[in-house]
């Protein structure tokens, strides 16, 4: 096996402090939404741990960068992590800052190799169905027309349009609401063609297994029938030379 890089041993040693901070960013950013009424110093301290989470994230794929010999080859195949870094200095948008979570937190899981195909996307479907639903109260609560209010309305609205059921009952009204809207959509077919993916893929593998085992006994089998006939074939040969011998000593002619 080769040796870890350096790269390889930051990324080991950060991963479970960075997605801890990830929850963190979760939750300064959940709770002035879920708490639009709370003090103005608790609302401070959430847009500072957002903010302070994201430089982590941002030293994290610098030192990462530094530490690659090609960077260029870092780079573009780690579209994710710039993404993530970039995208809250575009707008001075509250929305971008979910975005970025959801990506720095997918990528960090990313490199945990223990983490199950599963695990990943039962994950991937509740910080969606959550933060959607938040992401959706936050630009629609208060505005004219706007039929989600509550968190209850945002968390139903969410769950209803990633399973793509959508009963019509609610229905953002403003145009980041509808852009949310439709990434929920997308995500939610995504999801669930991964989900179905992953049951065909497991039946497919029991299906191989199976019929590697019925091919490995059939291979033993053939083995076995042909060592069978070899052992035929040499007591037939010994017994046919052991005639032989018999009928030489009493015919001496």
């Amino acid at each position: 096996m080769s040796e870890p890089t350096a790269r390889d041993r930051w990324e080991r040693r950060t991963q479970g402090p960075l997605l801890a901070l990830a929850v963190v960013f979760a939750v300064a950013y959940a709770y002035p939404i879920v708490q639009p009424e709370a003090s103005e110093t608790l609302l401070t301290a959430c847009h500072i741990a957002n903010w302070t989470v994201w430089a982590a994230f941002a030293l994290d794929y610098i030192v990462r960068l530094w530490l690659t010999e090609d960077r260029l080859r870092f780079v573009r195949g780690n579209p994710l992590a710039l993404l993530a870094v970039v995208l809250p200095l575009l707008q001075p948008l509250r929305l971008l800052k979910l975005v970025s979570l959801l990506l720095l937190a997918g990528q960090r899981a990313r490199l945990a190799s223990q983490v199950r195909v599963t695990t990943y996307v039962a994950g991937s479907c509740l910080g969606l169905l959550v933060f959607g639903a938040l992401a959706v109260l936050e630009v629609e609560r208060g505005k004219p027309g706007a039929s989600i209010h509550t968190l209850g309305d945002a968390i139903w609205w969410a769950f209803t349009t990633m399973t793509t059921v959508g009963y019509g009952d609610m229905a953002p009204t403003t145009g980041l609401g509808r852009v949310l809207a439709i990434g929920l959509m997308l995500s939610g077919i995504a999801l669930l063609g991964v989900v179905t993916a992953n049951i065909a893929a497991w039946f497919i593998a029991r299906f191989d297994m199976d019929d590697e085992e019925e091919r490995r006994q059939t291979e033993a089998i053939c083995a076995l029938t042909e060592e069978v006939r070899a052992l035929r074939a040499e007591v037939a040969a010994l017994a046919s030379g052991s005639g032989r011998e018999r009928s030489t000593e009493l015919d001496p002619r």
